[in-house]
């Protein structure tokens, strides 16, 4: 598995379903430079943890919007699949009209560009990467197929990396939005402890 951490995110160019219903050919992730992304690969459409998923990410999207964060998904079926998933109903095991892309990898590049495909299935792991506005991925963690992801962690990191980002601090063990952070040096490190070492 290649930790891609501190690279450019691959860029990709594919078909994708957006948040409208309307089908765009030529969708890529360097059309959202200058703008942090969250894409997330699932295993597949029409199964069963990926429509938890799904849903969680739509109903929280305007915590990532707020944030200044596109959220994007990505599997490898076609864009017609996503369409069908998002054509049926909630109560009859579908996604709904949810309320960002989803990217038709249909030829396993992208899943392999990003190192998440799993070839004995077939299909990609759960895998999720937080990219920053100059495209260089920042969190990634990757799932096993029946282990479903968390879209508040996911929501802790991107607060991480802007609290980071504004104010040059670092983030301890824990940090949530509205926590201290720490300053990167020796003294910092010290001052947090002696002020934090009955809560960690």
């Amino acid at each position: 598995m290649s930790v891609l951490v501190g690279k450019q995110a691959p860029d990709f160019i594919a078909t994708a379903v957006l948040a409208d219903g309307s089908m765009k050919d030529d969708f890529s992730l360097s059309d959202f430079k200058g703008k942090y992304v969250v894409l997330f690969f699932y295993p597949l459409d029409f199964t069963f943890v990926c429509p938890t998923e799904l849903i969680a990410f739509s109903k929280r999207i305007k915590e990532f919007e707020d944030r200044g964060v596109q959220v994007i998904g990505c599997s490898i079926d076609s864009q017609f699949t996503h369409a069908a998933w998002r054509n049926t109903a909630v109560d009859e095991g579908g996604i709904g009209a949810v309320t960002y892309p989803l990217v038709a990898d249909v030829k396993h590049q992208i899943c392999q560009a990003y190192d998440v495909e799993f070839e004995a299935a077939g299909v990609a792991f759960r895998g999720s990467f937080l990219i920053d506005k100059e495209g260089t991925v920042r969190h990634q963690v990757v799932n096993d197929l029946p282990l479903g992801r968390n879209v508040d962690e996911m929501l802790r990191m991107i607060d991480a990396l802007q609290f980071t980002e504004n104010y040059g601090e670092v983030c301890p063990a824990g940090w949530n939005k509205g926590d201290d952070g720490m300053k990167p040096d020796a003294a910092g490190v010290a001052s947090y402890l002696k002020d934090n070492s009955d809560t960690l």
